[in-house]
């Protein structure tokens, strides 16, 4: 997510230029437990079975060694899984299991490990305690260096970032199914070390986890590798040189699987525009992950749209008031999940992409590329927290609609109306259709 806060600091999308060229609610209440998947739930998850007894949720460990595996499940393909970012409270088996999903990822952000022991950093313990129970999982690394420029490789302030990056390794390398380096690079590098810094940074970082994966876990570690990930592309002036030795890298590395792309856009064509540049600049068998993506900038164009006349009439609201307005009572003082339907689907610009998820999913998938999307999951505390005018509205993507509003009489959360269902249909095939 390109401005979900972190730390409590927000950071938009669309106010990173670039001129490189010159509390949370409960869970459902239904709680179905899970086993390591077998076979006919691969499938399910859009992975093949290999016969050895591996699954991308969940394979085999050696007994004398956490990290050495056995052999190697294979590789996801066409999966859609849910994401909760760096905001794990509320992510249950029981959430997943609403949502018929085997896979997660979140991230985290890399400062947080000088003060917490990686395996119990919120994100990774989270992950790795789905890892544990069979889950898919996906955790990017998040470098921050939005306000001080990013160290030089051989530097004393690049041995503190390796160790940093060794904690984590230490955590999770032969546990989780996806490692990812780097959460939104370009976005979160200052600009003017965008063009300069930043790959050698990240390349340098590569090669150390590398290193160590080998080290550590051996050629047949679980835990594949990819870059990530790449922001704006549908946009020209993010389509830049230092974009291009981006995926040169990951072209020109055997131990990479591929690359993330986020595509945060405001129309399904936009987010074309990111599979047509990075899939012929990477080498065929590459596949890409979609770690992030939604319609956030559509729901921004419209964010102060008056609410629909037949919903203002319908719950009393005087007529003019601005949908965010609505949105932020609603988060002051949840709606019943009535009102709250309404209020989306009585609004034509909303519900007039009731199909993009599936739409979006079909549209990665058909690259035949495709190994992981991730979509937003819960409503966190930043999402609902000083709503106005000028807010970036990821509210409205999330599948559930648990802080706007309330939970049904058997406590069950509230559902996004154009999404959730289609989420959970997509479960049913992982290649295509």
């Amino acid at each position: 997510m390109s401005d979900v806060v972190k730390t409590g600091r927000i950071t938009t999308e669309h106010d990173v230029p670039n001129t490189e060229l010159g509390a949370t609610r409960p869970g459902p209440s239904r709680r179905r437990l899970l086993g390591l998947a077998g076979s006919g739930a691969l499938l399910l998850a859009g992975c093949r079975w290999d016969g050895t007894g591996g699954s991308a949720g969940g394979g085999t460990r050696d007994a004398d060694s956490p990290t050495r595996q056995a052999s190697r499940p294979a590789a996801p393909e066409g999966v859609l899984g849910s994401n909760f970012n760096e905001e794990p409270r509320g992510m249950t088996a029981a959430v997943l299991d609403d949502l018929r999903t085997k896979w997660v990822r979140g991230f985290t952000p890399m400062p947080e490990l000088d003060s917490v022991e990686a395996a119990r950093q919120p994100a990774i313990r989270t992950l790795l305690s789905f890892a544990d129970s069979g889950y898919g999982t996906v955790l990017s690394l998040k470098f921050p260096y939005q306000n001080k420029p990013l160290p030089r490789p051989g530097t004393s302030a690049m041995d503190i970032e390796l160790a940093r990056v060794d904690k984590a390794l230490g955590a999770v390398l032969g546990k989780v199914d996806i490692l990812v380096i780097g959460n939104e690079p370009f976005i979160e590098t200052r600009q003017e070390d965008r063009a300069t810094l930043l790959n050698p940074f990240y390349e340098a970082v590569a090669a150390h986890v590398i290193a160590e994966r080998e080290k550590r876990c051996g050629p047949g570690c679980r835990t594949r590798l990819y870059m990530g990930a790449l922001n704006r592309l549908h946009e020209p002036a993010w389509q830049t040189p230092a974009v291009n030795r981006w995926l040169g890298h990951v072209k020109a590395v055997p131990e990479m699987d591929g690359v993330d792309i986020h595509p945060h856009v405001s129309s399904i064509e936009q987010a074309k525009a990111f599979t047509d540049y990075v899939l012929p600049r990477i080498r065929p068998e590459q596949r890409f992950l979609a770690t992030e993506f939604s319609l956030v900038h559509w729901w921004k164009q419209h964010w102060s749209d008056p609410v629909p006349a037949t919903y203002a009439d319908r719950y009393g609201v005087p007529t003019g008031t601005p949908f965010w307005q609505e949105v932020r009572d609603a988060a002051a003082d949840p709606f019943t999940q009535q009102r709250w339907h309404d209020l989306l689907m009585n609004s034509p610009w909303f519900a007039s992409r009731k199909d993009w998820l599936t739409t979006q999913v079909r549209q990665f998938r058909a690259t035949g590329r495709l190994a992981v999307a991730t979509y937003g999951t819960l409503q966190g505390p930043a999402m609902v927290r000083d709503i106005g005018p000028t807010k970036t509205p990821w509210l409205l993507n999330s599948l559930y609609a648990n802080l706007v509003a309330r939970p049904s009489a058997n406590g069950d959360m509230a559902h996004n109306p154009a999404f959730f269902d289609d989420f959970r249909a997509l479960q049913d095939s992982s290649s295509g259709s």
